[in-house]
């Protein structure tokens, strides 16, 4: 609600220039502070007027009915003077009659469109306005951590609380105030960060505090939810995969039955006010039933309902990629985990931090379906009173011997039907086998056809595109039948005045068909920024190339024709160079009867081999010695043998 609230302010202050822009013209002689308090004083008096007959409305409602009376021709505001006392009453007047008619369509759909316009946006813009706003909640908190140059204990202590409540905080998994959530998140924080690195911290500059702080809360956040996973933890944290799968397919059969329901109501009116365009009786009988302002409110609800649906789809899309990642997620994790007491951080700490990026995203998908819920059921009041102006039986008494066609069976009746192109020379006419992106181009008016609604008086009737894309000064038309796109196609520019003309009589018109181009002055906030955004050129031409072979037939040129005769020379050399060469023959089972043969063999011849030499060994020498043969002091000569020959194991 804060987001809607935020963006409503800054929509204002766009309403109300686009509403200074419109009466410009009647202040340029005054000075801008003197303009400024004009526009001021008239906004003030409408509202206050519409207040004393107990209607409140929004400044932005104002500003945009001023620009709708002032458009109207009907009225006679002139731009050629000066704005007067008198053209103020008249001004206020005008603006407080048409805001308190509650009995005209008319009104419902405007402020159906200026309540979209405030509270709708596209879903980046949203995801990033919501998560500037979690930031602007939580720099308090942050401040109060960055800021503390806690001494003794007990401060240490009251800033390590501070740290927890700002990790649950910046999670959105749980209370700050529930004691087994904190006890719960004090545990997971102290396993990453605990009290006694506090002094390392308080060191840090302002913006490695901030950084790391934002760090911790997704380890944390990651722990948890791995915990939960596991069944160890996991206090107050809702299960929001299984609450998306839950609330998606219910808000799409929601917006689903409504969108049928709003279909066939303005099939019904469009087939009524078909029959009343042929009747000029029957249109004058109608005319006080403002059938075709209730036509345009049920088309603006469906193309609002359409736009929701669409970005529901987108969401189921997303959480169905989200929940395979997130169960990726946790199976890595328990993986890497598994029975280990200590795990590496540069393991697990990425795989937490990527597991609180998911479990976010899933965040962020919740809000975004909650508040495209909420903006489709304050959309349902603005659907007008219908039953209540065309009950069911005046209905069926005006659909007597009527057909009922839907949008699709109007453009399978024609789908045959094409323009044909020898017909017109100087119009391009797009069609989709001759374009790319056929699907893509940006059709006026929404895709209803200019000529019906400019010659039935503002019958809304769904183009054709098969029956061709008219191409006119850079936009794209298209037209419900082949004689509607010939006519169109004669004189543009006169349709297109018609249409313009009928936008200033009812305003609602130009938001509805898209014609903020030729109302700069009523641009919504959330088209003034990408203006030509949308601008798509056909695809009609293309850069191509094929390759073709050279030669289609088999060659016939013969690669060994030489016409240089030195070249012959060179070769027949090369031939003749035998000098070198041997002849060899070659005899096969069909040549051995017809000529005689004979090969060369070598003749034996006697050989001998040397197989074995005498050899000898050394042995020791026999050494033997007699003693005594010279005599001695006895007469009688004795000698004694003595044997000094060694041993063979000694040598």
């Amino acid at each position: 609600t804060n987001i809607i609230v935020e963006k409503s302010q800054e929509e204002k202050v766009i309403y109300k220039y686009n509403f200074e822009k419109t009466i410009s013209f009647y202040l340029a002689r005054m000075p801008p502070t003197q303009a400024e308090s004009v526009i001021k004083n008239i906004i003030r008096e409408i509202g206050q007027e519409c207040a004393a007959h107990g209607e409140i409305v929004s400044e932005t409602l104002v500003a945009f009915m001023v620009k709708a009376v002032v458009l109207d021709p009907s009225n006679g505001f002139n731009t050629d003077r000066t704005l007067l006392k008198s053209d103020v009453q008249k001004l206020v007047k005008l603006c407080v009659s048409r805001l308190l008619d509650s009995k005209n369509p008319s009104l419902d759909t405007i402020k159906m469109q200026v309540y979209f316009d405030m509270n709708y946006t596209s879903r980046g813009e949203f995801l990033e306005e919501h998560h500037r706003v979690i930031e602007s909640r939580l720099s308090s908190v942050s401040r109060e951590i960055t800021d503390n140059r806690a001494c003794v204990r007990e401060e240490l202590e009251s800033l390590y609380r501070k740290i927890v409540s700002y990790v649950l905080l910046r999670s959105g998994l749980g209370s700050p105030t529930d004691i087994k959530i904190v006890r719960e998140a004090t545990a997971a924080l102290q396993s990453v960060f605990p009290p006694v690195e506090l002094g390392t911290f308080l060191t840090l500059s302002k913006k490695d505090k901030e950084r790391q702080l934002k760090e911790l809360t997704m380890i944390v956040t990651g722990i948890r939810l791995f915990n939960r996973d596991c069944g160890k933890g996991g206090e107050g944290i809702d299960d929001l995969p299984a609450i998306l799968q839950e609330a998606i397919p219910v808000s799409t059969q929601h917006v689903d039955s409504q969108l049928e329901a709003v279909q066939d109501q303005a099939y019904r009116y469009t087939a009524i006010l078909e029959k009343a365009a042929k009747n000029p009786l029957l249109s004058q009988e109608l005319q006080p039933y403002m059938l075709k302002e209730a036509l345009y409110n049920a088309r603006q609800y469906e193309i609002f309902l359409q736009i929701i649906l669409s970005d529901i789809i987108t969401c189921a899309r997303e959480v169905e990629m989200m929940i395979k990642q997130l169960g990726a997620q946790l199976e890595q994790l328990k993986m890497t985990v598994k029975s280990k007491t200590a795990v590496p951080t540069s393991q697990v700490f990425p795989i937490f931090i990527a597991l609180s990026n998911v479990w976010t995203s899933f965040q962020d998908e919740t809000v975004l379906i909650s508040v495209l819920s909420n903006l489709m059921t304050h959309l349902e009041p603005f659907l007008g009173a219908h039953e209540l102006f065309f009950p069911e039986k005046v209905m069926q008494d005006l659909l007597d011997g009527v057909t009922v066609k839907t949008d699709m069976y109007r453009m399978k009746e024609h789908m045959e039907d094409r323009v044909n192109l020898a017909d017109f020379r100087k119009l391009e006419w797009l069609f989709p086998e001759t374009t790319a992106n056929f699907d893509k181009l940006l059709i006026q008016y929404r895709g209803f056809c200019p000529y019906t609604f400019a010659t039935t008086d503002g019958l809304l009737l769904p183009g054709n595109p098969a029956i061709g894309i008219l191409k006119y000064k850079e936009k794209y038309y298209t037209f419900n039948t082949r004689d509607a796109a010939y006519s169109f196609a004669e004189n543009p520019e006169n349709y297109i005045d018609i249409i313009r003309e009928k936008a200033k009589k009812n305003a609602e018109l130009i938001q509805l068909l898209e014609l903020h181009q030729q109302f700069e002055t009523l641009i919504p906030y959330s088209q003034m920024k990408d203006v030509n955004k949308h601008y798509t050129k056909p695809i009609t031409k293309c850069e191509s190339s094929t390759q073709t072979d050279t030669h289609l037939l088999p060659p016939t040129i013969v690669r060994s024709y030489e016409w240089n005769e030195w070249e012959l020379r060179r070769q027949a050399i090369k031939l003749a160079n035998l000098r070198q060469k041997v002849t060899h023959s070659v005899q096969t089972d069909l040549s051995h009867m017809r000529r005689e043969n004979c090969s060369q063999v070598y003749p034996s011849k006697d050989a001998s081999t040397q197989s074995m030499t005498e050899g000898s060994s050394r042995v020791p020498r026999p050494q033997i010695y007699i003693a005594g043969l010279r005599g001695g002091k006895t007469k009688t000569t004795r000698g004694v043998k003595v044997n000094l020959t060694r041993a063979v194991d000694e040598t």
